[in-house]
């Protein structure tokens, strides 16, 4: 291989630091991690620093790789694309090119300057967009990595090569590649000129750099240090056009939403993080976007269309926040709380804390054995499950409350997990004052003890999904106290003061002991113990009535032995 573009282009970590792991640079075997035995390197947040390509040219690749183009119309802009990946440096028996008709008015066709292994398919039946060609390409392509091309991206020799490098190192990334926007004039050149000053290094020759425009993600990768420090934020950038990751990642996150005929990528890039994906920019190589894209054109039309579709599926997608007070879709957090054995007391302190407080956007599930309830016959105020059903019934007509009899599957698209022990009552902006320190600290797990609780029994935790996906990809199979060492390893954990998040009157602080002047602390307690007196009281009256109707005479012999 030889490199002959390219483009212009290890930070400090704020918060908890790991130790420096030695650079990744070792490429060989046909390994998902590309190396022979080797483990998956456990990067910090979004810091990649300790991945180093090789040069350009000067390294063996194993992993095969599936080029997906969607495309509709423009059949002079496909040409162009094709003729620019003709001459890539990647070996092309490890190259393969899908291009995907997504309904073009006049069917495509392929041209004669193309890759060794260019097909041509249309979109899967019962979609059009972007998003789904994408998904009807990644279907029937074969490599073990996809990476997607718009169908007017001319691409630098290398442009393959140099995402693929990091593919080898680490299997969790998405990396993407650089891009400026010209002016197109299909008259002013053909596939044959192009195919020929790509192979020779000269795409950068091919339009004029001064002129062209660059995109808009630039400033944000520059301003974190090529999103060494972007953490979880780093997602942001991916906007499509030219990306790469490995197949099984594209899976794990679900594919493209082919609902989202406008701003699927930025929702894909999304779900990947929430993967624990890694976002690496590539700048050792450009290509050339051929036209202005429609947010470029139509900004304020494009912006009006995608806020909807975005808004309700992104939890940080930035216009949601300016519509307080509203329920999408994707919620901000998912709580789940144990109610098993619980008093409904208890229950409803930690569950209506949490449905009333400052951030309504949630998902609450109660696991318990529902399937002990049953409808027949029953001895109402001494019914064994009780509480259980007063559970049941006080919460059932909220829309945000789930029943499960076990662990509920995470829904992976939602950012947070939240688990509070039951009976604790977090403050009214608990959840607001959880979800502020999450942001400030990047931190993948939150605890804080409930005041009084010494001994740590009902800490309240809340994970970052994504921290905790990265953990269990890293180690398949490892269990919650292997999670929570890696997810510190990776993220790191952040404790948070009992004051900040807990109310007053929180029961556990009650039954840890709480200070012998809280005279109201005393009288709700008083209160319990004497409603739980009345009711004994009664139980025992009418066992007391049903033994006299069965048996009178051992009754009296009974009663008679009292009074003497």
């Amino acid at each position: 291989m030889t490199t002959s573009d390219n483009a212009p282009g290890s930070g400090l970590v704020p918060g908890r630091r790991r130790a420096k792991a030695d650079p990744v640079t070792e490429i060989r075997g046909a390994g998902p991690h590309g190396s022979e035995g080797g483990s998956t390197p456990r990067l910090w947040r979004n810091d990649y620093s300790v991945l180093q390509p090789p040069p350009l040219g000067e390294w063996t690749p194993t992993l095969s790789v599936s080029v997906v183009i969607p495309a509709h119309g423009h059949p002079e802009k496909l040409a162009m694309v094709l003729a620019s990946l003709s001459a890539q440096s990647y070996p092309a028996h490890l190259m393969e090119v899908v291009v995907v008709d997504d309904g073009s008015p006049e069917p495509l066709t392929l041209p004669p300057v193309r890759p060794e292994n260019t097909r041509l398919v249309t979109s899967a039946p019962g979609g059009w967009g972007s998003a789904h060609a994408v998904n009807s390409g990644v279907e029937v392509s074969s490599g073990q990595v996809v990476l997607r091309l718009d169908a007017d991206m001319l691409v630098y020799r290398e442009h393959v090569e140099s995402q693929m490098r990091w593919h080898h190192l680490v299997d969790y990334a998405v990396v993407m590649g650089h891009k400026m926007f010209v002016d197109f004039d299909p008259e002013t050149m053909n596939p044959e000129y192009v195919a020929e000053q790509v192979r020779a290094g000269r795409a950068a020759d091919l339009f004029d750099r001064e002129s062209a425009e660059p995109h808009w993600v630039e400033r944000t990768i520059n301003r974190s240090d090529r999103l060494l420090t972007a953490h979880h934020k780093a997602y942001k950038v991916f906007i499509g056009a030219t990306g790469s990751l490995h197949r099984t990642l594209f899976d794990r996150a679900g594919g493209m939403d082919a609902e989202l005929i406008l701003g699927g990528d930025s929702e894909f890039g999304y779900r990947a993080s929430q993967q624990g994906a890694v976002f690496v920019p590539d700048l050792d190589t450009s290509s050339w976007h051929l036209g202005r894209t429609q947010m470029q054109t139509r900004r304020e039309a494009g912006t009006r269309y995608r806020m909807p579709f975005v808004a309700n599926r992104m939890p940080y997608y930035h216009l949601r926040n300016q519509r307080s007070g509203r329920l999408w879709e994707v919620p901000v957090l998912e709580a789940v709380v144990d109610v098993d054995g619980a008093s409904l007391e208890d229950v409803e302190a930690t569950a209506s804390a949490l449905l009333s407080g400052t951030t309504p956007d949630i998902r609450l599930w109660l696991v318990g054995p529902w399937e002990v309830l049953t409808e027949g016959r029953r001895p109402l105020l001494e019914e064994e499950n009780l509480d259980l059903r007063l559970v049941r019934e006080l919460f059932r007509g909220d829309p945000r409350v789930r029943f499960t009899e076990s662990e509920p599957e995470h829904d992976p698209r939602v950012p947070f997990l939240l688990r509070p022990p039951v009976g604790a009552r977090p403050a009214p902006g608990a959840l607001r004052q959880l979800l502020r320190t999450a942001e400030r600290t990047g931190a993948g797990l939150l605890r804080s003890l409930p005041p009084g609780d010494a001994q740590g029994g009902g800490a309240l935790r809340m994970e970052r999904t994504a921290a905790y996906a990265r953990a269990r990809h890293l180690a398949p199979g490892a269990g919650p106290q292997e999670c929570d060492r890696l997810v510190e390893e990776v993220c790191g954990i952040h404790w948070m003061s009992g004051e900040e998040i807990f109310a007053a009157s929180s029961a556990p602080a009650e039954e840890a002991g709480a200070a012998e002047g809280d005279t109201a602390l005393l009288r709700h307690r008083l209160a319990r113990a004497e409603n739980e007196a009345r009711r004994m009281r009664r139980r025992a009256e009418r066992a007391e009535r049903k033994l006299r109707w069965f048996t009178p005479d051992l009754v009296r012999r009974v009663l008679r032995r009292i009074a003497r």
